[in-house]
């Protein structure tokens, strides 16, 4: 059996290998979702200082302008990618939009 095993043409470990191999993709799929929802849930957190800033409470605009910078440069790589990574474009995309407004209103 153990010899059976070892052997790289024995179909039930080529079928075991497949199957911890989807395992594994299907965990990382799943934290990929989440780590774009938290990611989401950031950049989204930025109408807070959005709202603060046009009722004459204006923050900082450094940070949300390198956080858009960043997000720019994220979307802009996985965009790039040979496959491209809609989970970091999607999660990113909102860093954007929303560091630039609240970039912008703090310096209105």
């Amino acid at each position: 059996m153990q010899n059976q095993l070892r052997n790289p043409q024995n179909p039930l470990k080529k079928q075991v290998q497949e199957q911890l191999h989807k395992k594994q993709i299907d965990e990382v799929k799943l934290v990929g979702d989440f780590a774009t929802i938290a990611n989401l849930a950031m950049y989204i957190s930025y109408l807070g200082e959005i709202i603060a800033n046009l009722n004459g409470q204006p923050t900082s605009p450094i940070q949300p302008l390198f956080a858009a910078l960043n997000a720019t440069l994220w979307v802009g790589y996985g965009w790039l990618m040979p496959k491209k990574d809609w989970r970091l474009i999607i999660a990113s995309f909102p860093g954007v939009i929303f560091g630039v407004m609240a970039a912008v209103t703090a310096m209105m």
